[in-house]
């Protein structure tokens, strides 16, 4: 299989250029399943249903969450009705939605989807170890039924999504971090199989600060007042992420690369 994940799209600019690259990188790519993180896609801060509709309409296969995701109050009821958009899994019980879905490609290979959100430097959910623990096959995807595992790792430190990774090793096929709008160069398979990458980086304008208008962060900076309220960049975006093709035989990752077209970061390119 070869599946893509995009990191966090942020605002209009980041909406719009995954919403048009999308189908020609899944058409040039030949990809089977696409996992792209939502939590800041409406006006940088939550989604929206109409916006998780035009990503899946895109094609967008599942869309994971994060910190944001309960910004707008809409995306209440309709995340318990939508299974393909996804919230940290290691929310309380009783938080609207689910963190954990299993789905199917078009031509009936069955992914497996877990987001969760690390604790470092961040809200004190419930540990995502132990979530990782119940949700993840207990030997290789092939071996538990999967043609493809994925966990999207929402946080901060770079320390904990590691450990998170090794966590998985060998029983997932691709451990990816989010949140901190910045691709990482470390993206390799591990020591029993699993891709991985700290963080994906975003889908949004890199003249920016972390993908919001740079006179207001910076303000926030020399300041320390809280206003004007933070506005998503609307310059060209670079759509950020990458792409794991798995082994077959045993769905884990043979090979991953960074994918980063359009705006200003260099272009990375997965062949």
């Amino acid at each position: 299989m070869k599946v893509m994940f995009l990191g966090d799209i942020v605002g209009r600019s980041g909406r719009e250029a995954v919403i048009e690259e999308v189908p020609r990188l899944r058409a040039q790519l030949g990809l089977d399943f696409i996992v792209a993180n939502g939590e800041n896609a409406t006006h940088g801060f939550g989604i929206s249903p109409k916006n998780c509709e035009e990503l899946f309409e895109a094609g967008v296969d599942v869309i994971t969450g994060g910190n944001h995701s309960w910004d707008r109050a809409e995306i209440l009821p309709f995340i318990d009705e939508e299974p393909r958009l996804l919230r940290p899994a290691n929310f309380p019980k009783g938080t609207p939605g689910r963190g954990v879905g299993l789905f199917e490609t078009r031509d009936g290979a069955r992914v497996l989807v877990i987001n969760v959100m690390c604790r470092l430097f961040m809200e004190l959910l419930d540990n995502p170890f132990d979530v990782l623990e119940s949700a993840l096959p207990v030997a290789t995807p092939s071996e538990s039924g999967f043609d493809f595992v994925l966990v999207d790792m929402h946080g901060e430190a770079t320390s904990e999504k590691y450990g998170i990774g090794h966590y998985c090793d060998g029983r997932a096929s691709l451990v990816v971090g989010t949140h901190t709008h910045v691709p990482t160069a470390d993206a390799h398979v591990l020591e029993n199989g699993t891709g991985y990458q700290t963080d994906a980086g975003m889908c949004g304008d890199y003249d920016s600060v972390i993908g919001m208008q740079k006179e207001a962060s910076l303000g926030r900076f020399l300041n320390q007042l809280p206003k004007p309220r933070m506005q998503p960049a609307e310059g060209d975006a670079t759509v950020c992420g990458t792409v794991v093709e798995t082994d077959p035989k045993t769905g884990l990752a043979a090979k991953i690369l960074p994918i980063r077209v359009g705006g200003r970061l260099s272009r990375a390119w997965p062949v």
